[in-house]
């Protein structure tokens, strides 16, 4: 099992394998509890509507780009790429 160490200001470092099992990367936030005398940390994420937002701020001009190039709809577009009628995707 890790093991970290608290510094001199109270900060820990995760394990390597830790963040990798995890996924966590710089920026991400984690949710501290303590229950039955441990402390849990709980990887927060942001809302999906939250990414949603981001990624259209961020990523305009590629949606728009995809949404042109869909008519406005992915399933419609898809259906036409797989050559089936309007019910199969």
């Amino acid at each position: 099992m890790p093991t970290t160490t608290v510094s001199s200001r109270y900060q820990i470092t995760l394990p390597a394998e830790v963040r990798k099992a995890l996924g966590i990367k710089p920026g991400d936030r984690l949710e501290v509890t303590v229950a039955g005398g441990q402390i849990l940390l709980r990887l927060k994420r942001p809302p999906v509507r939250e990414l949603v937002e981001r990624l259209q701020t961020e990523k305009a001009a590629a949606l728009a780009e995809i949404a042109e190039a869909t008519g406005n709809d992915a399933a419609a577009y898809t259906r036409r790429l797989r050559g089936g009628g309007s019910d199969a995707v």
